[in-house]
């Protein structure tokens, strides 16, 4: 095939086409492989073009990604802060795409083969993986839900993230879809083989294994509440619902020795701390189990100061350990620049009536003697809290949520794919407890070993393997993200030198010209 750039009308297309198939690989219908074929596609449409053009490619592949995966947004907030998400995250794309589209463009015409089939592949896998990791973290703590590595959740190449972490699962998709692309584009062999090489060794290295310091019987509960932002319903409700899912155990067998009793964030719409209804209602289910109830609430410490918090609570004594939310959703759990953006659309940003603020508490608490890792909602996402939990000795993590706000959609699939593949990245198992669902146990390989009908309330019993393993994920994570970044510098850099070489005349060897001797010289033998 051709190396000349096919007209952007047909990249265009091209590039909406793979956008949505990139849709498709993440939950539902997560058909993983379809990663590696919308990226390929993205960067075939990214191929002979200059940065602006590149840039356009790239807006509508963004556009076509997050327009189809965070529609369920628009499901009671209204458009508006769908488009408005879709645009910040669709620019970053754009930018990627037309940097992408130089380095293809400064390396198309080298003759050396190791520049088109080695540093374009591996620069354009770094500028992707290094958009996503930059996109996660800024502006207002960034925004991380489609990361390229979530595809691959339930695929073979899960694995990999015990070792690399999700940037560096991020690089291995791309960089095997870049290489692939330059197969396609200008057949040769060497490329082919280290694209079979690179493909086999990621099939082929297992997860990291994870070791067994005892196990935790848990009882995690699904109260089917109706949780969401703007539900009707009277305070108390929720609580009462996660308290029928719980009491429906009382009579199983394996209701026995419960070491921590489990519910998801907001299950407790009334704060126990400041309200003794509610703190006498955990007291009496937990007495009831013998064991502590590890719950989400809203805290209000102190004035208009609020917190998205998860207690541990225990008959007898009360409150035993809090941690409070590190990662509020902006322009949903709390409104930056409020004033700035009440005067471009006030009846949207008042809708946000209160900003949470931002925990400082350590998200390692103590259940029944075993360190366990909070996580809530939002959190789950950010892998340097991941990596804290680790460092603080978490043996286990909960992760609790609520995911009523967005109906029957796909969000709380997408967010169970976050979720494993943070089982896998920290070799623990994650309990992720859902208001509505998908409530799972899943095992540190990333298995699911218990799960709950969504949208009907149940609960799980289940002896769950805690552990203490450091996965190289935990160790380097951080480290290969940065590299990655690194890389991408010096591959944008290298690709620009390699163009300004070929584009600079070269002198001639003077020995080569042909001899020219003027007429009026006399020849002197």
């Amino acid at each position: 095939m051709s190396e000349r750039a096919v007209p952007l009308w047909v990249a265009l297309v091209v590039a909406m086409v793979g956008g949505l198939l990139l849709r498709t690989s993440f939950p539902a219908p997560a058909i993983w492989p379809f990663a590696f074929l919308g990226v390929a596609l993205i960067l075939f449409a990214l191929r002979g073009r200059g940065f602006w053009s590149g840039f356009l490619v790239g807006l509508v592949a963004g556009a076509a990604l997050w327009g189809s995966m965070i529609f369920w947004l628009t499901l009671y907030l209204g458009p508006i802060p769908w488009l408005a998400l879709c645009a910040l995250m669709t620019l970053w794309v754009g930018l990627s795409g037309g940097v992408i589209a130089l380095i293809y463009s400064w390396t198309r015409s080298a003759v050396s083969g190791w520049i088109r089939w080695g540093l374009a592949p591996i620069s354009v896998a770094a500028v992707w993986s290094a958009r996503e990791t930059l996109a996660a973290s800024w502006p207002y703590g960034g925004f991380s839900w489609a990361r390229l590595a979530y595809s691959q959740a339930q695929s073979p190449f899960a694995d990999l993230v015990s070792w690399i972490g999700v940037g560096g699962l991020t690089f291995f998709v791309a960089f095997v879809s870049a290489l692939a692309v330059s197969i396609v584009v200008s057949p040769a062999r060497a490329p082919m083989i280290v694209w079979g090489v690179v493909a086999t060794i990621g099939l082929a290295i297992p997860v990291f294994g994870s070791n067994s310091v005892g196990t935790m019987r848990v009882l995690v509960a699904q109260g089917n509440s109706n949780a969401g932002l703007f539900a009707k319903h009277e305070p108390g409700d929720i609580l009462s619902d996660h308290v029928s899912a719980t009491l429906a155990a009382q009579h199983d067998a394996r209701a026995e020795n419960i070491d921590a009793i489990v519910w998801p964030e907001n299950a407790s719409d009334i704060d126990p701390l400041r309200s003794p209804t509610a703190a006498q209602t955990l007291n009496e289910v937990s007495s009831l189990f013998d064991a502590p109830i590890v719950t989400g609430t809203i805290t209000n410490p102190r004035g208009d100061e609020y917190f998205n918090s998860s207690l541990v609570w225990m008959h007898g004594t009360g409150l035993l350990a809090q941690y409070d939310k590190m990662r509020p959703v902006p322009f949903a759990e709390y409104m930056p620049n409020r004033e700035f953006f009440r005067a471009l659309v006030p009846d949207l940003v008042d809708l946000v009536g209160r900003d949470y603020s931002f925990g400082t508490r350590p998200n390692v608490v103590d259940v029944s003697g075993v360190p366990v890792g909070l996580s809530i909602c939002f959190d789950i996402t950010d892998d340097t809290l991941t990596t804290r939990m680790v460092k603080d000795g978490a043996q286990i993590i909960f992760a609790q949520t609520n995911n009523a706000d967005f109906g029957t959609t796909d969000e709380n699939l997408q967010q169970l794919a976050i979720a494993r593949l943070a089982a896998i990245e920290s070799g623990r198992t994650v309990i992720n407890d859902s208001t509505v669902g998908t409530t799972a146990i899943i095992s540190s390989s990333g298995e699911t070993e218990q799960e709950l009908e969504p949208y009907t309330p149940g609960y799980l019993i289940a002896d769950v393997t805690l552990s203490t393993t450091v996965t190289p994920a935990m160790v380097f994570g951080r480290s290969i993200e940065l590299l990655i970044c690194l890389l991408a510098v010096g591959g944008i850099v290298v690709a620009g030198m390699t163009r300004r070489s070929q584009s600079r005349p070269s002198r001639p060897d003077p020995r080569d010209l042909p001899l020219v001797v003027d007429a009026k010289t006399p020849d002197v033998r």
